[in-house]
This record gives C-alpha cells, sequence and structure tokens, in this order.
C-alpha cells in the first residue's frame, strides 16, 4: 500500500494526526505534485479547519491549474460555511475541467437547491442518479427538484422508485401524500402520511399533511 493510500485509510478511520504526517511526507518528497495538497486540504476539510483547507486547495491549484479535485474540495468548503455561490462556481469549474463524478454533479444540484434554483438543479441531480444509480438519496433530490419546479407528474415516479429502493424512506412516503392530495387521492395520501409517520413519528409536515388528508375525507363523507 503506498503512502497515500495509507493516508487516506487514516482519514477514514479518523486517525487524523497519523493521516496528516503521511500527507507532509508526501508533499515534501514531491511540492510539485498537487494530490498531496488536495488530500490534506480534504483532511483539514473534515476537521472543519476551513482557513487551512482553502490554502491547501490553492496550493494545489497553483501547482495544476487543470486539477479538477482541487476546486471539488473548493466547492465542498464554500458548501459548509454556507457560500453557496462561490460552491457553485467551484463545483461547475471541477465538471468542466472534466471531474465526471456523481458526488460532484450532486454537490452542485444541492448548491443551486439552497439557492432556492430548482429547476436548474434537475440535470444535476438526473445526472447524479445516472452516475450512481444505486444511491437512494441522490434519486430523491432529483425527484425533490422536480417537485419543488412544479413538475409533478414527473416526480411522483420517481419518489416511487425512491420507495422500491427503501420502502422506509419517510421523505419519500410524504412527498408522494403531497401528491396524492394534489390529484384529491384522499386515502392514498392518508397511507402515506402514515407510513412516514410510522418511520419518523416527528415527521411535522406529515402530521400535518395527514390532519388535512382526514379533515378531507370528513367533508366527503
Amino acid at each position: 500500500m503506498d503512502k497515500n493510500t495509507q493516508a487516506i485509510h487514516y482519514m477514514q478511520e479518523n486517525k487524523y494526526e497519523e493521516a496528516a504526517a503521511l500527507f507532509t511526507e508526501i508533499i515534501e518528497e514531491n511540492p510539485q505534485d498537487p494530490v498531496g495538497y488536495i488530500n490534506f486540504g480534504n483532511l483539514l476539510l473534515h476537521m472543519n479547519d476551513y482557513e487551512r483547507a482553502q490554502a491547501f486547495f490553492d496550493e494545489a491549484i497553483k501547482h495544476d491549474p487543470a486539477a479538477p479535485t482541487a476546486y471539488y474540495g473548493l466547492g465542498n468548503l464554500y458548501f459548509e460555511q454556507s457560500q453557496y455561490v462561490k460552491a457553485q462556481e467551484s463545483f461547475q469549474k471541477a465538471i468542466e475541467l472534466g471531474l465526471e463524478e456523481a458526488d460532484v454533479y450532486y454537490m452542485l444540484g444541492l448548491t443551486l437547491q439552497d439557492q432556492e434554483q430548482y429547476k436548474l438543479a434537475i440535470p444535476y441531480f438526473l445526472r447524479a442518479s445516472e452516475l450512481n444509480v444505486d444511491d437512494e438519496e441522490v434519486l430523491f433530490q432529483y425527484g425533490l427538484s422536480l417537485a419543488q419546479s412544479d413538475y409533478i407528474a414527473e416526480a411522483e415516479p420517481v419518489f416511487k422508485e425512491v420507495l422500491k429502493k427503501n420502502v422506509d424512506h419517510s421523505d419519500a412516503h410524504y412527498n408522494l401524500g403531497v401528491i396524492s392530495l394534489f390529484h384529491d387521492q384522499l386515502m392514498e395520501a392518508l397511507h402515506h402520511f402514515d407510513e412516514a409517520l410510522r418511520i419518523q413519528p416527528d415527521h411535522l409536515l406529515a402530521a400535518n399533511g395527514k390532519k388535512n388528508a382526514e379533515s378531507l375525507i370528513k367533508e366527503d363523507e
């Protein structure tokens, strides 16, 4: 196992001092290689040391202005600090430079979502779901961005697909309940709200949705 792989293993095991020592050795041995700076930046970001993390990502970019993972690291750094415009720019730069991974598309989608640019988020969540077909949360966020953009007909099958992957996804049930209310399918809506509350008893939105569904059902009696 090379030093870089070993250092990443240390980081995954929360052995931060050991990881930092190895990343330092890697940088000292290859000071022109951006990878060491990027990995050290990721370690510092994991430790919420944002100022030092940015310095390492910047150093990586100085050595290689076309290093996409350095911009991805910066995007995560800005996202964690709720600097969504800067995060968006960094994620877009990483993609422009050739980073073709589900995570960068997913994070760009979240960044746009947090700026309430729901329609713009849709293609990025879609691409992320294509690159990582097994990730239920990526798929859910794609469905949510569709629903937030009033593409209800398109969102419904996506949420149902989420439930195929995880029948206990409370937010997918909640959103299907809202869609069922929209279509006046009151018993179906009640079922989904009940399921959301079974899975997550403190789901306040589902509790409110259930109350609305029950009220409408009584009106129809």
